[in-house]
């Protein structure tokens, strides 16, 4: 975890800072608000929250536990409004029955790797750098990525890379990963880096940035089971979310972000049949949509944090369901009273739509 906690290994500066507290603001000033930070890292998020609203509690979980005692550090003088939990954030709904916290009013997600894992080379998770090859975010648990490199039965591994890092030669990279394990097992992330460079053709080498890219993001997604975690994680974060709460997510490959779109999406449309004149009770959206669709990092912003330059942000609101059952009945009312269409000679005929006579009527 590090001696010394006052000066954190890596640099990290907060992606989309600003935004994200101006979306997130109206939960945050709810009374007895509760912030959650899914992915504390090195606490910049959560030190913003806490600074700017000093009525809030934060519950801040992260599966790292060098950057957990980093934010703990940096937290520290905010008291007993912090509740730092070493967790993965799917474990929310035990997090919050432990806390004995019924519901939040504001949650962020900051995916992907932190400033710290990326910048220290003895993580394993920097093609550019040498280090063992692990790729753990939580070094006290789980399978690394040694051994998946050297352990996964060929046929796994390409469809890891096709995967999760839509490597479009997995088979030729993997081939490369075979014969080189063959003679000796795979340790260091220079060797693996190197060959996967020399599998890719040499006309692809020359886009699209390091070719090992793709193959690093795909062991790091296998080793931390992120996709799978972040399916079970933002339903969790939803179910809890209180009337009127707010709920960010900054993604930063389209994997990642297709799983979020897809439940947020699924939460702010209506189920019920859409040829009614009014929604039915339960049928309605859960949730509204803040940004029109992803939204992307502004130039500034990039120029300050290259970092944020993959960024895709979405925000949604929890509806108020009190305030939407109050809508309904004065929807229902308003269908209830609207007075009846006159017609002549007992109501027969109904105007079809583009129809310059009546049915059943001839021409006066």
């Amino acid at each position: 975890m590090g001696g010394d906690m006052g000066e954190p290994r890596g640099t990290h500066v907060p992606v989309l800072l600003e935004r994200c507290v101006e979306l997130l603001a109206p939960a945050l000033e709810l009374p007895g608000a509760v912030h959650v930070d899914f992915t504390l890292g090195l606490g910049g998020h959560a030190e913003a929250v806490l600074e700017r609203f000093p009525d809030v509690v934060l519950v801040g979980l992260d599966r790292d536990t060098e950057a957990l005692a980093h934010a703990r550090h940096r937290l520290i003088r905010f008291g007993d409004r912090t509740r730092l939990v070493h967790a993965v954030y799917d474990e929310l709904p035990r997090v919050l029955a432990e806390l004995d916290i019924p519901a939040i009013h504001s949650g962020l997600f900051d995916l992907g790797v932190s400033s710290l894992q990326l910048d220290e080379a003895d993580r394993g998770f920097a093609y550019a750098q040498d280090a063992p090859l692990d790729m753990r975010m939580d070094q006290s648990r789980g399978v690394t990525a040694e051994e998946i490199v050297n352990e996964y039965a060929p046929g796994e591994l390409v469809r890891i890379l096709r995967q999760y890092g839509e490597e479009k030669f997995a088979p030729r990279v993997v081939s490369s990963i075979v014969r080189e394990r063959a003679k000796g097992r795979i340790t260091s992330t220079a060797r693996l880096a190197e060959l996967v460079k020399d599998a890719i053709p040499a006309a692809a080498r020359r886009t699209g940035g390091n070719p090992a890219k793709r193959t690093f993001q795909a062991l790091r997604i296998e080793v931390n089971g992120e996709l799978e975690v972040l399916e079970r994680a933002v339903p969790a974060a939803l179910d809890v979310l209180a009337p009127k709460g707010r709920l960010v997510v900054m993604s930063y490959q389209s994997l990642e972000d297709r799983i979020v779109k897809r439940e947020l999406t699924a939460r702010s449309r209506s189920t019920g049949p859409v040829d009614l004149p009014v929604e039915l009770p339960g049928t309605g959206p859960s949730l509204r949509l803040l940004t029109r669709g992803s939204e992307p990092p502004s130039e500034a912003e990039v120029a300050e944090n290259p970092r944020a330059a993959s960024v895709k942000l979405r925000a949604v609101e929890r509806i108020d369901e009190q305030e939407q059952s109050r809508k309904h009945n004065q929807a229902v009312g308003a269908v209830r009273e609207r007075p009846r269409m006159s017609t002549t000679r007992g109501g027969r005929g109904r105007l079809r739509p583009g129809a310059n006579e009546v049915e059943g009527e001839g021409r006066a």
